[in-house]
C-alpha cells in the first residue's frame, strides 16, 4: 500500500505524494497512491479553487509539470505554441522579451500551468480587454481516454470547417481528455502602462466611475477591479500592508490602462481622475508614478485571495451577476450570517467577515467568507441560499473558476436539464468508462 510520485511511467518514486491529495485551500482531500508525471504527449499546478484537480478517492493523478517546453512563437502573427505544463508567468516573461504578452493574467501566475488555465477556462485580470480563452485559443493537442492523440495545434484565426471541437476541452476541466499543448493568440505588449487606485463612498458611485472609465478611457482601458473596504482592512490586519490612501472608504477600485503612447495615456488618465473627483464620484485617488508603485497598487487586489486564508479557511463563490446588483449579495449574505450569530471578532465566532471583490469590467463577483474553522452551521446558512439568489437573477454560479467537486451538485442553478443532458452525452461519447477526472461535475 505504498505511495509513489513517478517521473514518466518507469522511474522510481520521488517526492512526497501529500501535496497532490489536497487543494490550495486545504478544503478537499483525496487518497491517491500514484502520481505520474509524463515527459511527452505519448506518455502521458493544482492552484484551482473548486477542487477540480484533487482526487476524490484513489484515482491516479497525472501531473504535467515536466511537459514545460515552449515549442514556437511567431512574432508576426503573435501565435505561441507551448506545452500544457508551462507556468503562466514563464510564458508571459518569454513573450515580454518579444514585445508580446499572454492574454491571461492571474494572481496565481507564478505557479499555475497554462494547460490548467485552458481546462478551467480561467478568466483573470485581463479579460475585460483581451477576452476569454474561448476566443484566444487557436488549437489544442490532447489525449483522449482511449489513448487517441488529438493533434489540432492550428495557428489559424479563421477555420470554418465543421465543429469547433477544441472548445469542448476549453473549460471541460479534464473530463473528456487531457490537454497536452496549446496554440494561443498573444497580443502585443503595450509599452505604456498606468495604474490608478481610488476610494469611493457607495456602490452606486462605483458604477458611475465604471461608466465614466468606459467612456473616457475606452481604447486604453485594460482592467477595472473592485474591492470592498473590508478586503483592504483585512489585507492590512493580516500582513501589515500599508494601504495607498489615507482614511477608510467603503469601496476601492483599481484601473489599469495600456496603450502605445505614455504621454497620451497619462494625460487621459489624469483627466479622467480630475473629472470623477470633481464630480464627487471618487473621494480620493492615487496614480502610480513608476513600475514599483504599479506593482504595489496591484498587490492591493492580487493579494486578497491569499490573505483571506490567514484565519483558517475560506468559503469562496465566483459568480456572474447583473452589474447593478453585483454587491447586493455581499450585503445580504453579511446580514444573514450576522443575524444568525456566526460573525464576530473573537474565536467564539466561526466567521471572520463577509467580503466582496472582483472584476467589475466582467460583472464577476468573488464573494468570500473567511472563517476560523469550517462549520456546518455556516455552510447551511450559505448554501443553497447563495445559488438560489444568483439563479433568480439569471446569473452564473461559476464565472471563471469552474465547477470541480465544490459546485458539482449545484450545476442545475445555472444550466437547464436539456443542457446538462447534452453535456452528459458528450462526456459518455468521449469517456464511456468514466475514467477522466471522475466524480466531478459530469
Amino acid at each position: 500500500s505504498g505511495s509513489a510520485v513517478i517521473d514518466g511511467l518507469t522511474k522510481d518514486a520521488g517526492e512526497d505524494i501529500e501535496p497532490f491529495n489536497s487543494d490550495w485551500m486545504r478544503k478537499y482531500r483525496g487518497h491517491t497512491k500514484l502520481v505520474v508525471k509524463p515527459g511527452s504527449t505519448e506518455e502521458g499546478g493544482n492552484t484551482g479553487l473548486v477542487g477540480g484537480s484533487v482526487p476524490v478517492f484513489d484515482e491516479i493523478v497525472i501531473n504535467l509539470s515536466r511537459m514545460n517546453n515552449i515549442r514556437s512563437f511567431d512574432e508576426v502573427s503573435g501565435v505561441l505554441v507551448a506545452d500544457a505544463g508551462v507556468i503562466l508567468e514563464v510564458a508571459d516573461n518569454y513573450l515580454a522579451e518579444k514585445s508580446h504578452m499572454f492574454p491571461l493574467d492571474l494572481g496565481a501566475k507564478g505557479s499555475c500551468q497554462i494547460g490548467g488555465n485552458v481546462a478551467t477556462n480561467a478568466g483573470g485580470l485581463r479579460l475585460l480587454r483581451y477576452g476569454s480563452m474561448h476566443g484566444n485559443i487557436l488549437g489544442i493537442e490532447a489525449v483522449l481516454p482511449d489513448g487517441t492523440i488529438v493533434d489540432d495545434l492550428s495557428k489559424l484565426r479563421k477555420n470554418n470547417t465543421g465543429y469547433d471541437i477544441k472548445q469542448l476541452f476549453i473549460g471541460g476541466e479534464g473530463t473528456i481528455g487531457i490537454i497536452t499543448a496549446i496554440s494561443i493568440l498573444c497580443p502585443q505588449r503595450s509599452p505604456a502602462m498606468n495604474v490608478a487606485y481610488f476610494g469611493l463612498e457607495s456602490f452606486e458611485k462605483v458604477q458611475q466611475a465604471f461608466r465614466e472609465a468606459k467612456n473616457q478611457l475606452s481604447e486604453i482601458l485594460s482592467a477595472f477591479e473592485l474591492m470592498d473596504g473590508r478586503t483592504q482592512k483585512l489585507l492590512h490586519k493580516a500582513n501589515g500592508k500599508k494601504l495607498p490612501l489615507e482614511g477608510d472608504h467603503p469601496f476601492y477600485c483599481l484601473i489599469e490602462t495600456s496603450g502605445s503612447n505614455t504621454e497620451h495615456d497619462s494625460a487621459k488618465l489624469e483627466a479622467f481622475l480630475e473629472h470623477v473627483m470633481g464630480e464627487e464620484i471618487v473621494s480620493d485617488g492615487v496614480l502610480a508614478q513608476d513600475q514599483t508603485q504599479m506593482l504595489n497598487l496591484w498587490s492591493c487586489r492580487e493579494g486578497i485571495p491569499e490573505v483571506l486564508g490567514h484565519w483558517g479557511g475560506v468559503y469562496k463563490y465566483d459568480l456572474s451577476i447583473p452589474i447593478s446588483e453585483l454587491y447586493s449579495l455581499v450585503e445580504e449574505m453579511r446580514e444573514r450570517l450576522t443575524s444568525a450569530g456566526l460573525v464576530g471578532d473573537s474565536d467564539k465566532y466561526p466567521v471572520v467577515d463577509v467580503v466582496g471583490y472582483g472584476h467589475m469590467g466582467d460583472s464577476n463577483l468573488h464573494l468570500n467568507i473567511p472563517t476560523r474553522r469550517f462549520d456546518k452551521e455556516v455552510e447551511k446558512a450559505i448554501e443553497p441560499f447563495v445559488y438560489e439568489w444568483v439563479a433568480k437573477r439569471n446569473g452564473s454560479i461559476s464565472a471563471e473558476h469552474g465547477l470541480g467537486i465544490a459546485k458539482k451538485a449545484f450545476i442545475g442553478y445555472s444550466r437547464s436539464d436539456t443542457m446538462i443532458r447534452l453535456m452528459k452525452q458528450i462526456k459518455n461519447l468521449y469517456d464511456p468508462n468514466g475514467i477522466m477526472n471522475p466524480y466531478k461535475y459530469i
